[in-house]
């Protein structure tokens, strides 16, 4: 059973996607509506994206992984699949005290989708298992991995 955001976060960016089709941006209304249901992490997601700090890992076998990296210079490992993200604002807002949907990681990946600037890498299914794992060794903490090149979507 696939994992799915909330009902409102899901319409939200279906018409900024539309929106971003339609007209090659997204509207004043619904960035201040992104703003609304995310706060201040809706500011630092656009900034991220603007950054072109997210990064589309995939492998042969069909397996995807993000991997944003954070304002710290940290990188962090995404699951987009079941709504996860290696940063401790994830564990705490997200997880521990249900103050938050999602964090600035996660959106950002969202919003990088709608507006089509996501970097892009193809690895090997050992070199994506061999990110993973490393990841896990690591308590899924973040900065895992080294982008080795980066092309645009």
């Amino acid at each position: 059973m696939a994992v799915t955001l909330p009902e409102v976060v899901e319409e939200l960016l279906s018409e900024m996607a539309a929106a971003v089709r339609d007209s090659a941006r997204i509207p004043d209304e619904l960035l201040l509506s992104l703003e609304f249901v995310f706060g201040s992490s809706a500011i630092q997601a656009l900034d991220l994206v603007d950054r072109e700090s997210v990064t589309l890992i995939s492998s042969p076998s069909g397996r995807r992984v993000y991997q944003v990296l954070g304002s710290s210079g940290k990188t962090y490992t995404c699951l987009t699949s079941c709504h996860h993200c290696s940063c401790p604002a994830f564990s705490f807002s997200v997880l521990r005290k249900s103050d938050s949907l999602l964090c600035k990681h996660l959106l950002a990946i969202y919003l990088s989708q709608i507006l089509r600037n996501c970097q892009q890498l193809s690895v090997s299914d050992k070199q994506l298992t061999d990110l993973l794992l490393m990841e896990d060794t690591r308590g899924i903490k973040g900065a895992a991995g080294t982008r080795t090149s980066r092309t645009e979507a």
